[in-house]
């Protein structure tokens, strides 16, 4: 049995029959698409969708971050005058 990452869940069909009212009844939170009471899809609002997003790129810019400074550990000093 699959995990379900959501409060709420619908149906392919009940998706197709109005998907606006799924979304507003949501709130903002996930909604698990079921076909045949299996997940297929999460629907999220695009605002939800854009914060995730936000999230994902802050993480992989900490990652970078991280990384660099393992960098700067192995750096020379040098004075720019001896340059």
């Amino acid at each position: 049995m699959k995990t379900v990452l959501a409060n709420s869940s619908a149906s392919i069909t009940e998706l197709k029959r109005n998907p606006s009212a799924l979304i507003e009844e949501s709130e903002g939170e996930p909604i698990v698409i079921l076909n045949h009471n299996s997940p297929t899809a999460y629907l999220v609002p695009a605002e939800t969708y854009e914060k995730i997003m936000e999230k994902l790129e802050d993480y992989q810019l900490g990652l970078i971050v991280q990384g660099r400074q393992d960098e700067k550990i192995k750096a020379i000093d040098i004075d720019i005058d001896e340059l």
